[in-house]
């Protein structure tokens, strides 16, 4: 291959590349219904709800999905560690990778159990932090009188 070619096959390449890119966004007049930016917004109640069904799963899981606590016996063992014990003591090994199996399980779900947790305390912590803030926001912005500061009296701040 001559010099030449590999300079005509390069600047070919660069061209259909050219041509080719797009940006990863969307247009500006798309996807915002024409309100604004698309920055991100989340509601107050989009964040209750969010919380409710992090509480609402968080209760579930921790009714149903406990497999390690499952049909407890007097000493606190439930019902798969019980038979992981009595396989194991009739010398069968799938008895060790079954308390095994129960021990990821349970700690899986404890983690699971925590995350739920976190969402629903930091969403509700969040929900109540921001509409403090927007009463302390509120009360700043109002003249001595207790009257709302006007609008044309705000822009002045932003030029």
């Amino acid at each position: 291959m001559a010099w030449n070619e590999w300079e005509q096959i390069k600047s070919h390449v660069g061209e259909q590349r050219s041509a080719s890119m797009r940006l990863n966004q969307l247009p500006a007049d798309q996807g915002t219904g024409g309100k604004g930016s698309g920055d991100f917004v989340a509601h107050q109640d989009d964040l209750g709800a969010v919380g409710h069904e992090a509480f609402v799963l968080h209760s579930r899981l921790g009714k149903q999905a406990d497999i390690a606590g499952a049909g407890m016996d007097k000493t606190g063992a439930g019902s798969t560690m019980q038979a992981a014990a009595t396989l194991k003591s009739h010398h069968f090994t799938l008895g060790a990778t079954l308390e095994t199996t129960v021990s990821v399980w349970d700690g899986q779900m404890k983690a699971l159990l925590q995350a739920c947790a976190h969402i629903s305390n930091h969403l509700d912590y969040s929900k109540a932090l921001h509409a403090h803030d927007d009463a302390l926001i509120g009360a700043s912005l109002r003249q001595r009188n207790g009257e709302e500061i006007p609008v044309s009296r705000l822009n002045e701040y932003f030029k």
